[in-house]
């Protein structure tokens, strides 16, 4: 299975349909109450239940999933009510449409539980009107919306971020340690469509990354991460710098990437990394190994470039 240990945990959501085809005369039965088998749209909304609930017994590849809440509806088809949702040839026939949403709080999304569900109910319906009839036929299976996770990237912002990446480190400066922490934060960034304007390597020197960090907010760098000092070293003065100059704090950043790197290595908990604003742009110090780079960038990104419309006076 897929590793997805690297994810956030967020509220995911996803809406599915489908159809089953019927004659007009099993609508009536329907209607009527006249079916061999009894109610229908109560065992059928009950088989979604289930269905959903073991979709990772069915998909081997699909991770366990807590559904934190799941509807189901079932309407005849009809043009006026499903116009959205289908073309035009699939009203010249009669049907059940069923529609269903589910919720869940976790690591990865539940699309595949409500389609799950959903072609369950359809075989359930299938199964209680086969007696009636025999043209059914099921189709049009498909996903409505799923929110949370990588599909809410758009709402965090309509342009590319614009970022810098200062790597404070006296070794790195002086040329006896290869830089990795500030290239993978690089890399971390434009994969999220973030435009990585500068990456600068300074001494762990507080005068230095100070006149630095002020310069970038002169020309209105929208985010500045720096990495390394964060630790309890003699020399670890980033943070310190940092927390000089800001004009507003951020802790509830700091927060989500301690409590994220905290769930992987009782080390998270060393860190001093701050977060805050300077004018419009909002710097974050991350820690100088890779692992704690790339695990802070994990808890934070892209959510954290909402920040740019708040700091502009947009509001959440």
């Amino acid at each position: 299975m897929r590793d997805i240990t690297h994810k956030q945990i967020s509220l995911r959501s996803a809406r599915a349909i489908g159809i089953v085809f019927c004659s007009s005369t099993t609508i009536e039965l329907i209607e009527t109450n006249q079916l061999p088998k009894g109610n229908l749209f109560d065992v059928a909304r009950a088989a979604a239940f289930v269905g959903a609930k073991f979709t990772p017994q069915l998909l081997p590849h699909c991770h366990p999933v807590n559904i934190d809440g799941m509807q189901v509806q079932f309407e005849f088809l009809e043009k006026e009510i499903h116009g959205d949702f289908f073309n035009g040839d699939v009203f010249s026939r009669a049907g059940i449409v069923i529609r269903g949403e589910a919720r869940s709080i976790g690591r990865t999304g539940i699309e595949m539980e409500i389609l799950t569900g959903i072609s369950v109910a359809a075989l359930e319906i299938y199964d209680m009107l086969k007696p009636v009839d025999t043209e059914l036929e099921i189709g049009n299976i498909k996903l409505l919306e799923k929110k949370g996770g990588k599909s809410d990237r758009k709402k965090y912002f309509a342009t590319a971020p614009v970022c810098a990446v200062l790597v404070c480190s006296d070794s790195t400066f002086s040329g006896g340690r290869e830089d990795n922490s500030g290239m993978l934060i690089q890399q971390m960034l434009q994969e999220v469509k973030a435009n990585v304007k500068y990456y600068k390597i300074l001494p762990d020197d507080k005068g230095q990354i100070q006149e630095q960090i002020r310069n970038w907010v002169e020309e209105d760098i929208h985010f500045i991460f720096t990495t390394g000092g964060t630790g309890l070293g003699p020399r670890d003065n980033t943070v310190a710098a940092v927390q000089e100059i800001i004009e507003r704090d951020a802790d509830g950043i700091t927060e989500a990437i301690r409590s994220y790197g905290q769930m992987r290595t009782p080390l998270a908990m060393m860190s001093r990394g701050i977060a805050g604003s300077i004018a419009q742009t909002l710097i974050i110090t991350l820690p100088g190994s890779v692992d704690g780079a790339r695990e802070s960038l994990e808890a934070i990104l892209p959510a954290i470039f909402h920040a740019r419309k708040m700091m502009k006076g947009g509001g959440h």
